[in-house]
C-alpha cells in the first residue's frame, strides 16, 4: 500500500533512521491496538509532522481522522502545485472536519513548515509536464490525451509526494 512512503505525508523513508512502525491509534490510549496490522503504518520520524507529531498532540478522537488504508487522500484534499494542501471545496460539513482536523493532528500542512517546501521542491520538476499536458488537451484527441496522462501518472506513481504530483499532472489544483 505504501511502496517505500510514509503513510501520511508521502515522503522516502527507505534510508535507514528515517521510518518507524506508526500505531495510527495511540499505543498508550490503545494498548490492544499495538501487534494489530489495521493499526500499524510505516512513518517518516519527522517531529514536526506525521505520527510522532500526532503522538505528541495530546487527545483526540482517531474516528475523525483520515485513516491511510480506508480514505483516499484524492476524496478529501486538493494539493496546490505551491506544496500546500487543501480540503475540496465540495465536501459535506462532516468530512470537511475530518479534512482541516487530519491536517491539524499530523501537521501536514504547516505554513512555513518543511513538508510543504518538500511538495513543492518534488512538483516543481514536473510543472514543465503538467504545462505541455494542458496544451495538449487542447490540441489533441481526448483519448490520446488521457493516454498520456496515465502513462505520466504511473511514471511518478511510486515517487514521494506523488499524490501532490498526481494533481499537479492532471490539473486538480
Amino acid at each position: 500500500m505504501q511502496d517505500t512512503r510514509c503513510a501520511y505525508c508521502e515522503v522516502d523513508i527507505r534510508k535507514p533512521g528515517h521510518a518507524h512502525i506508526e500505531h495510527f491509534r495511540q499505543r498508550d490510549r490503545y494498548p490492544q491496538g499495538t501487534f494489530d496490522w489495521n493499526n500499524l503504518f510505516g512513518s517518516c520520524c519527522r517531529e514536526d509532522a506525521c505520527g510522532k507529531f500526532k503522538d505528541s498532540c495530546g487527545p483526540y478522537d482517531h474516528s475523525i481522522l483520515l485513516k491511510p488504508d480506508v480514505d483516499d487522500p484524492d476524496d478529501y484534499f486538493v494539493f496546490v502545485n505551491d506544496g500546500t494542501i487543501v480540503p475540496r471545496a465540495d465536501l459535506d460539513d462532516r468530512s470537511r472536519q475530518r479534512a482541516i482536523d487530519t491536517l491539524r493532528i499530523f501537521n501536514l500542512d504547516a505554513q512555513n513548515g518543511a513538508l510543504r517546501e518538500m511538495r513543492r521542491e518534488a512538483i516543481r520538476p514536473h510543472r514543465d509536464t503538467a504545462q505541455a499536458l494542458m496544451e495538449m488537451s487542447e490540441d489533441c484527441p481526448e483519448t490520446d490525451f488521457l493516454k498520456f496522462l496515465e502513462e505520466e501518472i504511473q511514471t511518478i506513481a511510486s515517487l514521494p509526494f506523488s499524490t501532490a504530483i498526481r494533481h499537479t499532472l492532471s490539473k486538480r489544483c
